[in-house]
């Protein structure tokens, strides 16, 4: 079997092309940017379900550039206020937009 000489630019052309997908994330985030959102949509959904005030278990949680985003069901205009409270005294937190849907 024959082995093959490859370049160094060719190498070098590989290795960048395997490497740059995980140094960039989808949507122009970084790498930090992500794992802040990622710490971010934790602690939020860690206050919630630290409450028992809220149902946290119907209550999505995404976070965009530190725009936090709740989605799902309340049962209560209270339940929401009181999610979106919580949500909004995370560090890191720059807005909260909340989509829920109260359903008693």
């Amino acid at each position: 079997m024959k082995m093959r000489k490859y370049s160094a630019a060719t190498v070098l052309l590989l290795a960048v092309t395997l490497i740059a997908p995980m140094l960039l994330t989808a949507c122009g985030k970084s790498v930090d940017a992500t794992v802040d959102d990622a710490t971010i949509t934790t602690r939020v959904k860690t206050s919630l379900l630290n409450d028992p005030d809220v149902a946290a278990l119907r209550i999505d949680v995404d976070t965009f550039k530190g725009v936090v985003t709740l989605s799902g069901a309340v049962k209560t205009a209270a339940e929401r206020d009181k999610a979106i409270a919580l949500a909004r005294k995370i560090g890191g937190v720059t807005d909260v937009k909340s989509t829920l849907q109260i359903q008693p």
